[in-house]
């Protein structure tokens, strides 16, 4: 009788314990349904007009935001409850497999490469590689892009396609960031930006440089933009598309693209098929 009375004592203090834990703030982020205080910790870019923006108040912008915001409400956290991470393009595989974000929106385009690193919901949105140059260019294909100096951001797609594929002769220069390039562009230090028209575009919608840049409209590759998880994380990863296929379905996505690429008239392609990538 005495052991029974110290089991059920031991089996109540336990119970106690769990509960406080379960009750207790979580920041982890499991993408399951939000309580208490929990939040959710999503990367992005801080410093893409149109896609993912840092705002001088402190808020953010762009379409990648808002495809975040919406994935993270039906996964259960509020948009008070999300915990923006600026994650660069050479860090962003790293930030996954460390635990420092739950899931990365951050014109993260699927590749074979990635793929062994990290798993990916998506597509979310089909783009395409393009420059970005001076209103009086006189760059109109990807030839012209020899010999002349081509800016790019360390650790992104677009600068390992142009001297691969496109312009073997680019004196390329990467940046640690899209502003660097652009300011090197603006100031004549480099002839041509390039990344995903998506990214151009947002730049090209900007008040300060209106009527000061144009894209060439080179479809020099296709960008399959998917939400990168942590490899392994199935169980996130089709919570995920669960969610991108409500999106455009509720005609969601249709308005986060007019709200974003609509001032630089970005002509873009229609909502990607969810498993579906385009080569």
């Amino acid at each position: 009788m005495k052991l029974r009375k110290v089991t059920a004592a031991s089996a109540a203090v336990f119970a106690l314990a769990l509960t406080a834990t379960a009750c207790g703030g979580d920041d982890s982020g499991d993408g399951g349904s939000s309580g208490g205080g929990d939040k959710i910790k999503i990367g992005i870019k801080y410093d893409q007009p149109g896609l993912g923006l840092k705002q001088p108040d402190g808020s953010f912008s762009g379409f990648d935001v808002d495809v975040a915001t919406y994935v993270a409400k039906e996964l259960g956290y509020e948009a008070d409850q999300i915990e923006w991470v600026e994650t660069k393009s050479a860090d962003r595989e790293n930030a996954l497999a460390r635990g420092d974000v739950k899931f990365i929106a951050a014109t993260y385009s699927i590749t074979d490469e990635r793929k062994q690193k990290v798993d990916f919901a998506g597509p979310y949105l089909l783009a395409h590689q393009d420059l970005l140059v001076k209103k009086d260019s006189d760059i109109t294909e990807a030839t012209d892009l020899n010999d002349k100096k081509l800016c790019s951001v360390t650790g992104s797609t677009s600068a390992q396609n142009v001297k691969k594929d496109f312009a073997p002769k680019a004196q390329l220069s990467q940046r640690g960031g899209y502003s660097e390039c652009l300011s090197a562009l603006q100031s004549g230090a480099v002839d041509a930006l390039t990344t995903d028209d998506s990214i151009l575009a947002g730049y090209a919608a900007q008040d300060q440089y209106k009527g000061k840049f144009k894209l060439a409209g080179l479809k020099l590759s296709n960008e399959n933009y998917g939400i990168g998880v942590k490899k392994g994380d199935t169980a996130t990863v089709n919570k995920i598309n669960a969610a991108l296929e409500k999106m455009v379905s509720d005609g969601s996505w249709e308005t986060a693209v007019k709200d974003n690429f609509g001032p630089a008239d970005y002509k873009n392609e229609p909502a990607p098929k969810i498993g579906q990538i385009v080569q």
